[in-house]
């Protein structure tokens, strides 16, 4: 028996990374999952790496920040299974940029992504748990999202958007037996990260990163997914508007 045996959720961003790895673990836990992904390829090669087949994993590809992607996501749940009992709100972009080097375009495009995808998934989600009356949203925040970092200038506070999304969201909906929480990753060694060591100046902002953090070294991502499964499982029945830092310390300073 997992923690999250017989749950029903939905994973956004679950080609690679963090979501990848939460994928991974709900799997391992017990539930039932809908993957999903704007990367089709990636995500169907995901999928077959799990071994999974339709009875416990079905997909939707399509984009958080479009309306009608993020409502297909929740509606395959209750379509397949009739009931969402989970969503973990994962999905996300994370460029690196000063203000001086951030554009419009680069600064909807995050916002669009980060924030209102956030939104219209948590939205959705949110329609179906009401009904049932419980239902757990797990938000990824970031360290950024907490605290100022130099050359967040879009991705920062995009992030603020998540805890401040998960604290309003914690407060409205407890009464109807929903629970929202966030984890705040530091810097986790997903193929974004590894990407940066490929140029100097990303081997440097890396080497940088894991010098701040009292822990001396990068996250894992299956180590930000095992705090993701605890808060939308029932260990953690009296949390919500939490925002859990998985930062080897980062923010402890």
């Amino acid at each position: 028996m997992g923690m999250l045996d017989g749950t029903v959720a939905v994973v956004t961003g679950a080609a690679r990374g963090i979501g990848r790895a939460t994928l991974e673990v709900f799997l391992e836990e017990g539930a039932h999952v809908v993957a999903t992904d704007l990367d089709g390829d990636g995500l169907a090669a995901t999928v077959a790496a799990t071994g999974h087949d339709a009875d416990r994993l079905v997909t939707v590809v399509g984009d958080v920040s479009v309306e009608a992607d993020a409502d297909a996501m929740i509606a395959k749940a209750v379509d397949t299974w009739g009931r969402l009992d989970c969503l973990v709100a994962n999905a996300g972009v994370i460029p690196l940029s000063t203000i001086d080097e951030t554009s419009v375009e680069d600064w909807d495009h995050v916002m669009a992504v980060d924030g209102r995808g956030m939104f219209l998934t948590c939205r959705a989600a949110i329609r179906v748990m009401a009904e049932q009356g419980s239902g757990s949203i797990v938000c990824l925040s970031s360290i950024s999202g907490m605290a100022g970092q130099a050359s967040q200038a879009a991705y920062g506070p995009a992030k603020f958007v998540a805890t401040g999304l998960t604290k309003h969201l914690a407060i409205e909906w407890a009464a109807r037996g929903i629970r929202v929480n966030a984890v705040a990753p530091g810097t986790i060694q997903t193929d974004a990260v590894n990407a940066l060591l490929e140029s100097e100046s990303g081997r440097a902002y890396v080497e940088q990163m894991e010098g701040q953090h009292p822990m001396g070294r990068l996250g894992q991502p299956r180590e930000v997914a095992q705090a993701i499964a605890f808060l939308a499982s029932d260990r953690s029945s009296f949390v919500t508007g939490e925002v859990l830092a998985v930062d080897g310390g980062y923010l402890a300073q």
